[in-house]
């Protein structure tokens, strides 16, 4: 009797500072994983940029180093149906449609240059309107004003412009684009877990909106701009296939933004349920079912996903640094060189003797929205230690996603029940029951917590039949859950929380005064050439 065919699934999982390519069993296992970091671009204080073509590069390298794995333990190639994606959200890519050349280095959603852009359009009539339209605050988050940032800066994206062949495309869409062989096949498409991101769709419609373009279009026409087709996560035709390396010629199937994909991951199908991922950044997903709740209370309205044409919402608060913090730690200051041991210095005191760090490297994200405020620290006195710095460090990310959940029981009028979590910062069991003494309901983390590329795998799966239902995953990584049960007194809890809320209003400012002042120095040396100017035309 012939044995049952094995099944599996790829996943291209292009995180902030790496890429990884995993393949999947039906059961959801990981078998084979090859992963690649790649250069992180700083070229002035708050800028964060990434090389496209690396990107790609890393990406490919991924590609053949786990199927090297795979095909070593005696699995065939010919097994894998199909190929997901999951990637970085926000950050902008723009190329020639004539060559495929990218024409800048990638501008990476943490990156802060554009807050100047930002407050501008925030200036403008109508921009009381835009939340109610894209779903998400004027900010340097989004890609739109990435992409301004590039038009008026950039004079060689600029020209590309002018002539009409300017792409735009957040990293879903240069990957789709560039593995399925660039200009010569031309799939340039986006999902809406990804479009949704950018400001310029319709987060009611998924298409492109006349109005938001025509309200950012303050200084070029962004019509004039090549945006991809916005297409569903999962799809067999319209991903296309990849052109080139050990698995030419495989379909892509499927796509979503990392932070979707982990709610997928986390088997997150129905109204209610909620993740947070504590990876480079922090994001908490809440699915809202299918209908968009637009939020007063600083969230994010995103798409979750959308399978079949009928998309299903998530409110979002998304937190800029959480494991980069721990990374901050790490490199910039010397604490260690492998991430556990910052939390081995946390339990190393058994508190964080009053010193509470703000996090705020590229400002505060949800549900502050504060663009100005800057990394600091309050409490320091002769008692403190790196123990304490790096307790407060862990907690700074604990205390942001309890401000989200007060906000999303307030947007959606439900208090949750439970908080599925993963990324890297949910190994540590000490984040992971600080977490549940500030929240006061249980977190549930997953044995296997590779829970963005599993999402990313779920939706090629849909879409090539290897799973035809959300009931054939319901037992799918729920072995060896670990949850952590709230020990803290409420009281206590609270007092921490109050303490954290005052120094965010005490780290808000400085980056404002910053700008404040260069606008001063370059409005003296104005003055200065106008004198300059006024004394050399009188002397002749």
């Amino acid at each position: 009797m012939a044995g049952k065919e094995e099944v599996f699934v790829g996943s291209i999982d292009q995180g902030t500072t790496s890429s990884r390519f995993l393949i999947f069993d039906t059961a959801g296992e990981p078998v084979a994983v090859h992963q690649e970091e790649f250069t992180q671009i700083y070229p002035n204080p708050g800028w964060h940029e990434h090389d496209p073509e690396e990107i790609v590069r890393s990406v490919e390298n991924c590609i053949e180093g786990a199927l090297k794995i795979f095909e070593k333990d005696g699995h065939s190639k010919d097994s894998i149906k199909a190929i997901g994606i999951t990637n970085q959200r926000e950050t902008t890519v723009v190329w020639d449609t004539t060559t495929g050349e990218a024409l800048h280095n990638a501008i990476v959603w943490t990156d802060t240059r554009t807050a100047g852009i930002a407050r501008e359009l925030k200036a403008q009539k109508g921009s009381d309107k835009t939340m109610n339209i894209c779903g998400e605050p004027i900010s340097s988050y989004p890609s739109a004003t990435k992409l301004l940032w590039l038009l008026k800066n950039v004079e060689k994206v600029r020209k590309v412009y002018e002539a009409g062949n300017l792409a735009f495309g957040t990293i879903d869409t240069w990957l789709t684009y560039k593995l399925n062989g660039g200009p010569e096949k031309n799939i340039f498409v986006s999902d809406p877990t990804n479009a949704s991101r950018t400001m310029f769709m319709d987060i009611r419609k998924l298409q492109y909106s006349d109005e938001m373009l025509e309200f950012l279009s303050y200084e070029f026409d962004l019509k004039k701009v090549h945006m991809p087709k916005i297409v569903r996560s999962a799809d067999k035709e319209v991903y296309g296939k990849l052109s080139s390396g050990p698995l030419k010629g495989f379909p892509i199937m499927g796509c979503l933004g990392d932070q979707s994909a982990a709610l997928v991951g986390q088997k997150g199908f129905e109204a209610g349920s909620a993740k947070n991922t504590y990876g480079t950044g922090c994001f908490l997903l809440y699915n809202t079912g299918d209908k968009p709740i637009i939020s007063t209370h600083g969230l994010l309205t995103t798409v979750a996903f959308d399978f079949d044409g009928k998309p299903v919402y998530a409110l979002e608060g998304s937190i800029a640094v959480a494991g980069s913090g721990v990374k901050f730690l790490m490199n910039n200051l010397g604490f260690s060189q492998a991430s556990h041991k910052i939390t081995e210095l946390a339990e190393s005191v058994p508190d964080n003797g009053g010193l509470v760090f703000v996090t705020a490297f590229s400002g505060l994200f949800a549900p502050y929205w504060i663009d100005d405020a800057h990394g600091t620290m309050f409490g320091i006195t002769h008692h403190t230690e790196r123990g304490h710095i790096a307790r407060a460090t862990l907690e700074a990310v604990c205390f942001q996603t309890k401000a989200i959940l007060d906000a999303m029981q307030k947007d959606s009028g439900h208090a949750l029940k439970e908080l599925k979590v993963d990324g890297g910062m949910s190994n540590s069991a000490l984040c992971m029951q600080t977490q549940a003494d500030l929240v006061g309901i249980p977190i549930v983390r997953p044995k296997m917590r590779e829970t963005t590329a599993l999402g990313a795998a779920i939706a090629a799966g849909f879409a090539s039949g290897v799973w035809k239902s959300f009931d054939e995953l319901r037992e799918v990584n729920t072995v060896g859950e670990t949850v952590f049960e709230a020990k803290m007194e409420k009281g206590e809890s609270e007092r921490m929380f109050k303490r954290w809320g005052r120094a965010v209003q005490m780290s808000k400012g400085w980056l404002a005064e910053e700008e404040e002042l260069e606008g001063h120095q370059e409005e003296a040396r104005e003055i200065k050439e106008s004198i300059k100017e006024d004394e050399s035309g009188a002397s002749k």
